[in-house]
């Protein structure tokens, strides 16, 4: 599969604007400042393909975009911390619950959660969705660069724990910064996207 050819298809606020044309979506969801866009521009080996926003909370809409004609990666809004109004973050919530209500859409959950915290009560909600799809999802431990190597392993333990992950979902230690873990989400990526 060609990453460089990535494109910007579509971003929806409405879910009815959901591109039908049967490719493989892969879902990308994670709290507002949580390196989202970071880890898609690695992937992608792309500097500012998703945009890296300053102000967390950036992504307003369900961002589409189709890689190498095959597949699309989808991008959810952020949860949690983001400077905007109430209603606004009302609005993201439905979106995102009108999302998740066709399963039948979604080819692998990617979740991204900080390496470095517990995760969160919302981190602990975005995993129940991916479970309750019942399909593949992997999570994505972001800014390992930013842990000692002796904290690595309690780390993600916490994390798995915390998430009540199932033994068979995969917790990829990632490093958006430095391009650690971008080769085995990648295959989890190709491997879905062939099944």
């Amino acid at each position: 599969m060609n990453l460089q050819k990535a494109e910007f298809v579509t971003s929806v606020a409405d879910i009815a604007r959901v591109p039908a044309d049967g490719l493989p979506q892969i879902v990308f969801a994670g709290k507002s400042n949580v390196g989202k866009s970071s880890v898609i521009n690695r992937l992608l080996q792309r500097k500012n393909f998703a945009r890296v926003g300053e102000q967390p909370g950036k992504t307003t809409h369900i961002n589409f975009f189709r890689i190498d004609g095959k597949i699309y990666f989808v991008d959810l809004p952020g949860y949690g911390y983001a400077k905007v109004s109430r209603a606004e973050k009302e609005r993201w919530g439905r979106l995102m619950e009108q999302y998740f209500a066709h399963p039948e859409w979604i080819t692998l959950g990617v979740m991204i959660v900080d390496a470095r915290h517990k995760p969160t009560a919302n981190d602990l909600t975005m995993a129940a969705c991916f479970i309750q799809t019942g399909k593949p999802f992997v999570v994505v431990a972001n800014k390992l660069d930013k842990l000692k190597k002796s904290q690595v392993e309690g780390n993600l333990a916490l994390i798995r724990q915390t998430l009540e992950l199932p033994e068979d979902c995969r917790l990829i230690a990632f490093s958006a910064e430095k391009g650690d873990g971008r080769d085995e989400l990648l295959r989890e990526i190709l491997r879905a996207a062939e099944e």
